[in-house]
């Protein structure tokens, strides 16, 4: 392709790196659009605990796929590539360069990759691993995974319910292994990439996690999970932020030790996120927080 195509500059890293502050600011500089690429801000009733940009953040630069669905609304991935895909056809209409900002690998993944299409599964084996999930634990779903798919077993993220269900469904529905629907070449798409990873030392990246944690209590996260503790079963709520505090709602703990989890957690999930994206060559490194040249480097590559 040539420098003339259209370009999806792809903003990703782990959480709390600053990617939506950044995105914005290029998004203005380009005088273009965002498109989201973090699967837990798709969801309208999910917003403090999520990261989610705020109304003035929204403002300030057009986004698509924030508040774009429901926490009942069934979703993934592959959805995500076909609307995603049909969104940038009709961008590059208008803007020569577009971003794409989120650190779920995967959905980064569906845009600039590709997925192969995954059969239909009946919604009763979803059903039933969303009950043994509730019933057995995620440890269930893990050796259950780890007898059927043991190749993809080695990859998905082990502590996301969401990842184990989706493959076990296959898995279940088909009789045959995950991982083996998942070995088609990658897509050709009509625009550039060019994908820029943001990440800092450890130290400093754990720290802004646990401000940030403690920045989301202060805002009404504990309210935000209180409403929702009665859709708590959805799949879309097995996440960092609520599966904690849905444990002191319960009393299963107090909240000192949900909070302290939620910090815990949310820095091993940052750590599977850089896992997923070093094994990308293509993704240029960058620190926002120590290079104060990053923004200007990043102009340099669109």
């Amino acid at each position: 392709m040539t420098a003339s195509e259209p370009l999806l500059l792809v903003i990703t890293g782990p959480t709390a790196i600053g990617k939506t502050s950044l995105a914005i600011r290029l998004a203005q500089e380009l005088k273009t659009e965002i498109l989201s690429a973090d699967s837990r801000q798709f969801y309208r009733e999910m917003t403090i605990g999520t990261a989610k940009p705020t109304a003035e953040e929204l403002a300030a630069a057009p986004h698509h796929f924030v508040n774009n669905i429901s926490i009942h609304d069934d979703y993934d991935a592959g959805k995500f590539e076909t609307e995603a895909i049909a969104m940038l056809d009709q961008l590059f209409k208008k803007h020569q360069t577009v971003i794409l900002c989120g650190g779920s690998g995967m959905y980064v993944d569906a845009v600039c990759k590709g997925f192969d299409p995954l059969p239909e599964v009946d919604e009763q084996f979803r059903t039933d691993l969303i009950e043994l999930h509730k019933t057995r634990g995620i440890e269930y779903l893990q050796q259950l995974l780890k007898e059927k798919d043991p190749e993809y077993f080695q990859q998905v993220d082990k502590h996301n319910p969401q990842r184990l269900i989706r493959a076990l469904e296959i898995c279940l529905s088909t009789g045959l292994p995950y991982s083996g629907f998942r070995k088609g070449k990658e897509q050709k798409r009509n625009f550039r990439i060019v994908k820029i990873g943001l990440n800092t030392d450890r130290d400093t990246l754990y720290k802004q996690i646990n401000q940030r944690v403690e920045e989301m209590m202060k805002a009404g996260l504990l309210q935000e999970v209180e409403q929702l503790l009665p859709f708590r079963h959805l799949q879309a709520l097995q996440t960092v932020g609520y599966r904690e505090l849905f444990d002191y709602l319960e009393g299963k703990t107090d909240l000192a030790t949900a909070i302290t989890n939620i910090k815990q957690n949310t820095r091993n999930f940052a750590k599977r996120q850089l896992t997923w994206f070093r094994r990308d060559e293509s993704i240029h490194w960058l620190d926002p927080i120590r290079d104060k040249d990053a923004f200007f480097k990043i102009l340099r590559l669109v």
